[in-house]
């Protein structure tokens, strides 16, 4: 596969990611509630861990083409959002129990899904991937597709991780601002959910 396909893909996804959504809104959460923010980015990176896996199979391109399972994935996913962004904007900001006796596999699953249901997500894999990919090149085109959604993965946690210690480091011994992060995050994420769900009865 060329390193030059790889790299274009790179600079595509990282601007991708650079814009702030259910991600950032997770992350920022994350980062003024737990003791780490690596379980939380960890369930991101392994949630479009899986979408690559789906998309690679070619399982995507099924979904994204049965209007009745990508409305269900539509619906589920803005759910899971708006309930995610509730109980995050209902909770006071501060270290996370679970995640200081370290506990961390809930907020690694509440990552996980965040990215693995956001129907969004699955249908920018399906749109980009297919791009960046060589089907006469010596790679079969789901072995490029791995390699890329790998690389997104990868970016993706770089990025993540940094935003979420940066917020950490910001926010830490200012209370009221790390609660006010957290309040906004989880009425962003709410936000986006509620989003999802109006566009697909709209559509």
């Amino acid at each position: 596969m060329a390193a030059g396909s790889v790299l274009a893909f790179w600079a595509v996804a990282l601007l991708l990611i650079a814009v702030p959504g259910a991600d950032w809104a997770f992350t920022l959460g994350a980062g003024v509630r737990s003791r780490s923010v690596v379980p939380a980015v960890g369930g991101l990176a392994a949630g479009y861990a899986a979408v690559t896996l789906v998309v690679a199979a070619g399982v995507g391109a099924l979904v994204a083409g049965s209007p009745s399972v990508l409305g269900a994935l539509t619906l589920a996913g803005g759910a899971y959002l708006m309930w995610h962004g509730a109980t995050t904007f209902a909770r006071t900001a501060g270290p996370d129990p679970q995640a200081a006796s370290g506990a961390g596999w809930p907020v690694f699953l509440r990552g996980m899904g965040v990215s693995g249901l956001n129907p969004k997500g699955l249908l920018i894999f399906l749109a980009l991937l297919p791009q960046f990919t060589d089907p006469r090149g010596d790679w079969p085109v789901a072995g490029q597709i791995g390699v890329l959604g790998l690389t997104f993965t990868a970016t993706c946690a770089a990025f993540y991780l940094c935003l979420g210690i940066l917020a950490r480091t910001v926010l830490d011994g200012h209370p009221a601002a790390g609660r006010l992060t957290a309040r906004l995050s989880g009425a962003a994420m709410t936000a986006l959910g509620a989003y999802l769900v109006l566009e697909h009865f709209l559509a």
